[in-house]
């Protein structure tokens, strides 16, 4: 486990962030995750870097909404404002105590509170879209992410640790040839301008023209695997259903099928968790789509109720409602960004340009 813990941190400093002598390196987690965390510090500070650390406790979030007034609600965290202003690199390690602490708080006092932090999380978009902040988001296992993915501790361990590639001899040279790979499927899409999803529920297109697709290699996600982009808005046109359950702010929503026509959101049902759904689509460029993209990780096989895995898995495309990617050229703007994904491995296809590039989970090149 040490040595898995030393691989995974020199991979997240080396590769992930690419750490330079002199940066500075803010890393925000939970107390749970503290055995990796003293690895990065490890290899940051070997690196040259200043390293910051942020971590938070048990309910830390629900007791400030019980607990905070107006003006504790409205103040941003001088930490973590300053951090997303001026620092280099961004490692955020999703670490839970448990995925239901916030089911049930407040959500007048959260709107006010994500209304506050928009300033700090427009900061955050626009700096990792160019790379002037380096970021990465990554997966320390812990007993409750164990239990929502229904697997054992070690189990589960032994999942994140394969999905990531650290039982390569090399993980850093591992996703490097990821990188190679998927970036043939990457020069295909942006040579092309239109894009269609078929499979059982869903024949859905979207405009790409002006947009990019990214090459997903593991330096924003950590695992990774996957090509995506934000399509044109207004673009959008068909039926979806998302054959995977829909996980957001701790809510689960299944069986989702939406309607769309010139990139609108008209009608939407849900076998489950509706009530929730109609919430969302409430909420400020909701009804727009702000991204598409296709998983290509097929050591990610399963799911786990995590999206950082889940949008990953090989053979599976996604589609999120709400804020767009700025650096593939998106326009659309939300507090939301919810991923919902489908499977394509029982006779699903992808066409480019009325050209069928993937069939049944694997592209054709």
């Amino acid at each position: 486990m040490q040595n898995l813990l030393a691989k995974y941190a020199h991979l997240l400093v080396h590769y992930c962030v690419d750490i330079q002598e002199g940066e500075k390196l803010y890393v925000r987690s939970t107390t749970e995750a503290e055995p990796l965390i003293r690895e990065i510090y490890r290899h940051a500070l070997r690196a040259g870097a200043q390293v910051e650390v942020d971590l938070d406790f048990r309910e830390k979030n629900r007791i400030f909404l019980q607990e905070a007034g107006e003006e504790q609600l409205k103040y941003i965290p001088l930490l973590q404002q300053e951090a997303m202003n001026t620092f280099d690199a961004y490692l955020y390690i999703r670490a839970p105590f448990n995925l239901r602490e916030d089911q049930d708080v407040d959500t007048q006092k959260a709107r006010i509170r994500q209304t506050a932090m928009q300033p700090v999380s427009q900061t955050y978009f626009d700096r990792t879209a160019t790379r002037e902040l380096k970021r990465n988001l990554c997966q320390y296992p812990t007993v409750a992410s164990a239990q929502n993915a229904g697997m054992a501790l070690e189990a589960y361990e032994e999942f994140i640790f394969g999905a990531c590639k650290l039982f390569e001899d090399d993980p850093v040279a591992a996703w490097i040839e990821v990188r190679k790979k998927q970036q043939k499927i990457v020069d295909l899409l942006n040579s092309r301008t239109r894009v269609r999803y078929v499979t059982e529920g869903t024949d859905i297109t979207f405009s790409t023209e002006g947009r990019t697709w990214i090459n997903s290699d593991g330096q924003t996600n950590m695992p990774s695997g996957e090509v995506y982009t934000s399509p044109v808005e207004n673009s959008v046109n068909g039926q979806v259903r998302f054959s995977f359950p829909g996980l957001y702010m701790g809510h689960e929503v299944e069986g989702v099928r939406l309607w769309v026509k010139d990139g609108y959101i008209e009608k939407w049902e849900a076998d489950r968790g509706k009530d929730f759904l109609d919430k969302i689509f409430q909420m400020d460029g909701t009804r727009r789509f702000g991204e598409a993209a296709i998983g290509t990780n097929y050591d990610i096989d399963r799911m786990t109720r995590n999206i950082l895995f889940d949008e990953k898995i090989g053979g599976t495309v996604h589609m999120a409602i709400g804020q767009s990617y700025q650096q593939a050229g998106g326009k659309n703007q939300s507090s939301v960004h919810w991923d919902m994904i489908t499977e394509m491995r029982n006779g699903g296809a992808i066409y480019a340009d009325d050209e069928k590039i993937y069939e049944n989970g694997y592209f054709l090149i």
